[in-house]
């Protein structure tokens, strides 16, 4: 979690979009789909994604859900991050430590409390489509926001703790060990310099984090309804021999 702090009149109106998203729930995660554009394929490059992560940075690109925007996708499973740019090209990827507690929803009023009051199976990285932008926390140390309301934000791994091994628990090759956080996301600091900070410069994006107790399709809720549509639209007929 990370601490608040009254925000610009600018910022807090890119905010604003940010927290219709969460009171809307899975309706605001259900934008709806425009026109299909040009077919573009996400470019994974040389990253190992899950099937559910190529499929939803798939379908971002099909029903131009991110408008136009870079995106980030959030794979909770797997405890990885993919950047992207508006065109699903990937800008880079890396591990992320996650909240404590497996679920996909936020106790409500969480990011009111104090962290000392947040009991450990409240300690969830909530999954949706969240706006996110770079600002700056209570300590003036920039952040990513990707869900005001309830303070989870994404930023640089903290250390401070060293019982808690963030650093260690990122290097490791396994998911196993990435749970630890009050339900922000840590990345490593250079991916932060290098990748995020350039992403969201002077700009907005999308966060796409995906669901772990739940189907993809019952927290987008157009995500299998466009894939439903694009499987039953007819293909062009083979010409006949001749």
């Amino acid at each position: 979690m990370s601490p608040r702090r009254p925000l610009p009149r600018a910022r807090a109106a890119l905010m604003a979009a940010a927290l219709l998203c969460v009171l809307h729930g899975a309706a605001a995660a259900a934008v709806a789909p425009a026109a299909p554009r040009d077919a573009a394929v996400a470019d994974f490059g040389h990253e190992t994604a899950s099937e559910d992560a190529r499929a939803l940075a798939q379908w971002v690109l099909d029903s131009d859900n991110n408008r136009a925007l870079s995106f980030l996708i959030i794979d909770k499973k797997n405890a990885k991050v993919f950047a992207f740019d508006p065109h699903g090209r990937l800008r880079g990827a890396a591990a992320v430590l996650l909240g404590a507690a497996v679920g996909d929803d936020s106790v409500a009023g969480i990011g009111e409390r104090a962290l000392s009051t947040i009991r450990p199976e409240e300690r969830t990285t909530p999954a949706g489509r969240f706006v996110a932008a770079l600002d700056h926390n209570l300590g003036g140390k920039d952040i990513l926001w990707v869900d005001y309301a309830n303070a989870i934000s994404l930023h640089r791994v903290v250390t401070s703790n060293p019982l808690e091994n963030r650093a260690r628990r990122l290097a490791t090759p396994t998911p196993d060990d990435n749970r630890i956080s009050y339900g922000c996301i840590n990345v490593p600091a250079s991916f932060f310099d290098k990748v995020i900070i350039p992403t969201f410069r002077k700009t907005r994006g999308i966060v796409y984090i995906l669901p772990e107790t739940r189907p993809v399709g019952a927290v987008f809720t157009s995500f299998d309804r466009f894939n439903a549509s694009r499987q039953a639209a007819p293909t062009a007929a083979a010409p006949a021999p001749h």
